[in-house]
């Protein structure tokens, strides 16, 4: 069954698979610090935790039904003459989620919210009920990324093996990064702002593709670079203002 691992074409196709499914797989790894992020700090790291093995179990038994996937390509139902699969239904589902829950965060982080006295007991009920509602909704939001990341890995190869071995790979990697990212993001609110700016484009690419409209990739993930490049140049800028002003004052 692995056989194809080990030819030289199987090993050129699982290291490219990986790559494009590491890179695919950025737009999850900033979701799920972003909402973690929301959690306790000692907390953080089970619901990221949770969130990756969620999207590795999830892709994995995907990969079982490739065939049911392929026909979720067949429409189910026409409006006004445009034909709706289950693929392009997952695809604005899928968006809508993100465009409204990163618009919720973005609005939070400007307004602030107020939280109301609560005694120890609810307290922890409530700490609970938000690792509970974080973990469902990590796990929602990787199954819409799991059918966009599938779908591509079948354009590429029809080896489930390899597929299996690339989504393996790019999920290590992810585990091994998504830690320190969540660390980044939550000590620069200006990246925050920025990586849930992404988050609504993406949600707004996933509408354009559930609606027939194909955006290629590249221009957003390039887009994506320019802007945190941009971002990481204004954090030294600013580290740089900050220790002046520490010099000044001790001078």
């Amino acid at each position: 069954m692995f056989d194809a691992l080990l030819t030289q074409e199987g090993i050129i196709s699982l290291i490219t698979l990986t790559a494009l499914e590491v890179v695919l797989g950025i737009d999850n790894i900033i979701f799920v610090s972003i909402i973690a992020g929301r959690l306790p700090v000692h907390k953080q790291q089970f619901a990221t935790n949770v969130g990756l093995a969620a999207a590795t179990v999830i892709r994995i038994a995907l990969l079982f039904v490739i065939g049911w996937i392929i026909g979720l390509d067949k429409p189910l139902f026409t409006v006004f003459g445009q034909g709706f699969s289950g693929k392009q239904i997952i695809l604005i589902i899928g968006g809508l989620f993100l465009i409204g829950k990163s618009t919720s965060e973005i609005h939070e982080k400007i307004e602030g919210h107020d939280e109301a006295e609560l005694n120890a007991a609810d307290k922890a009920k409530a700490a609970q009920q938000l690792l509970s509602w974080i973990i469902v909704q990590i796990v929602f939001i990787n199954i819409v990324f799991s059918f966009d990341s599938i779908l591509t890995a079948i354009g590429l190869t029809n080896n489930v093996p390899i597929m299996m071995v690339s989504v393996i790979l790019s999920l290590i990697v992810m585990l091994l990064f998504i830690h320190k990212v969540n660390a980044f993001v939550n000590k620069h609110p200006t990246v925050k702002m920025l990586a849930l700016s992404f988050l609504i484009m993406i949600g707004f690419l996933l509408l354009l593709e559930g609606f027939h409209k194909a955006v290629p990739k590249g221009y957003v993930y390039f887009s994506m670079a320019f802007s945190f490049a941009v971002e990481l140049l204004n954090i030294q800028m600013r580290k740089r203002a900050e220790n002046k002003k520490q010099i000044a004052k001790q001078g």
